[in-house]
């Protein structure tokens, strides 16, 4: 047994709204529930409703830039930014901008579809 995976065939979560998400390692790629890593881009003026996920989620942006409702506030990265949201926290993710934005997502435990309570 390898002391190490490489992943080539990253899996390609099905989306209706534009977004591209490719999990390199996670539940759905390589059945590891402590972490995952997924490359994104959200397209132009993409969003998705409010969610309080139960585990932590860090964003590394590489292009363009993200905006990220906490407590009613709007926070925007750019390129070269990132940010730790704590588990349990209510959030939405968006790109109201008229550029698409490309970032890696890493959630601590791994991202599930059933502990992410989208509203």
């Amino acid at each position: 047994m390898k002391s190490y995976t490489i992943q080539k065939n990253p899996f390609v979560v099905p989306t209706t709204d534009g977004k591209l998400i490719e999990e390199h390692h996670g539940k759905a790629s390589t059945a590891n529930d402590a972490i995952s890593i997924a490359h994104m881009i959200a397209p132009p003026h993409w969003s998705e409703p409010f969610q309080t996920p139960e585990f932590e989620e860090y964003t590394y942006i590489i292009k363009g830039r993200k905006q990220f409702t906490i407590d009613g506030e709007n926070i925007v990265l750019e390129a070269g930014q990132s940010i730790k949201i704590e588990k349990n926290t209510r959030v939405q993710y968006s790109n109201p901008f008229d550029e698409p934005c490309e970032y890696l997502a890493i959630c601590k435990p791994a991202f599930d579809f059933n502990k992410v309570h989208r509203e």
